[in-house]
């Protein structure tokens, strides 16, 4: 028993010898709220990370929207397929600058674990509905998810650090840790160089539709652009202030700006949000006014923070198909076959 005790020590011991003064150690790590022993094989950091692996909400990543809904080929990103973006482009930094690779992934991997359904159509549509108690942020979500609705009501028991790092992975206050704020930076890393890459292949934009200015800067081509986005991080961060440079990033910002004109607003591919925004202020009115199909997993919630909260938090939680067959159950007719409802 005593050598697999030691394997986390091993590793507690390489990290302390190997990584950067400025990383963040797992033998230092601020802990749970609730405390429980050390596991023998794994690392703080590294049963986080595995702990939202093996958690429902991160399975029902994979049906639900990043930027395209419903896409018709497999080769669009859903939220799973961008959260694992997010996750190697994290690791890729925090390896180059000896971060605790391990931190930064357990962030990536529960960042977006509170969206909704539909992307930010679902989310503008509960941030309204929730307006009177502090609205709607998926971020915060994503922290309620790991405290409060998995496992039952008992949550994941996440360290704080992990915990910090997905609060604070996209607006408002940094995190604490350097680890966080690379996830920060890589999440637009990752999502803007998908969603070009989406969008080339959807046709709404070309390559050659990027200002010249930015692309001179930034790099041509999708897989050319995040390695020299990656590189400038790594070579302008120092003593845990994770940076690119002032002109990459002045580029940087401008090409979010771009993406934001020409594909989040308006573009051919945003054309059914506005259903999508229906469907779910319909779900969100007919379950606070029917309680009683809310699951019972909810039921602390509503009891402690009311019917609207727990509404909000099913729905927050469902799939996009879940969503959608939950909305044709409750109101699209099904046919008769003589002896059977039909869907």
């Amino acid at each position: 028993m005593s050598e697999v005790l030691c394997v986390r020590e091993q590793t507690e011991e390489i990290e302390r010898m190997t990584l950067s003064p400025f990383a963040t150690l797992a033998c230092h790590s601020l802990g749970r709220d609730r405390r429980e022993p050390q596991c023998h094989m794994r690392t703080v950091f590294q049963r986080d990370r595995d702990r939202i692996i093996h958690c429902k909400a991160f399975r029902r990543l994979r049906h639900k929207t990043q930027v395209y809904l419903a896409p018709a080929s497999d080769h669009y990103r859903t939220r799973l397929i961008h959260t694992l973006e997010v996750a190697q482009v994290s690791r890729t930094i925090a390896r180059a600058l000896r971060l605790n690779e391990d931190l930064t992934e357990a962030i990536s991997l529960g960042h977006d674990l509170g969206h909704t359904p539909f992307g930010h159509a679902g989310e503008r549509v509960l941030d309204i509905m929730l307006a009177a108690t502090g609205g709607f942020r998926h971020y915060e979500q994503s922290v309620r998810v790991v405290e409060k609705l998995e496992k039952n009501g008992k949550g994941l028991n996440l360290t704080k650090e992990v915990r910090n790092g997905i609060l604070c992975h996209t607006r408002g206050e940094e995190a604490f840790t350097p680890e966080g704020r690379i996830v920060r930076i890589a999440d637009k890393i990752a999502y803007m160089n998908h969603d070009i890459d989406d969008s080339i292949r959807a046709g709404i934009l070309t390559e050659n539709d990027i200002p010249k200015h930015l692309r001179d800067v930034l790099g041509e081509g999708v897989s050319v652009r995040i390695s020299k986005m990656i590189d400038n991080v790594y070579r302008n961060s120092t003593g845990g202030d994770i940076r690119m440079s002032d002109e990459f990033s002045k580029a940087f910002y401008e090409l979010h700006d771009y993406l934001y004109r020409t594909v989040y607003k308006g573009s051919a591919a945003k054309a059914e949000e506005s259903k999508a925004e229906d469907m779910i202020e319909i779900l969100f009115h007919y379950l606070c006014n029917h309680p009683d199909r809310i699951p019972d997993e909810y039921r602390p919630v509503m009891r402690e923070e009311g019917i609207k909260r727990a509404a909000a938090d099913y729905i927050a939680c469902m799939s996009d198909t879940y969503a959608v067959e939950l909305y044709k159950d409750l109101f699209i007719p099904r046919g008769w076959d003589g002896n059977t409802l039909l869907r």
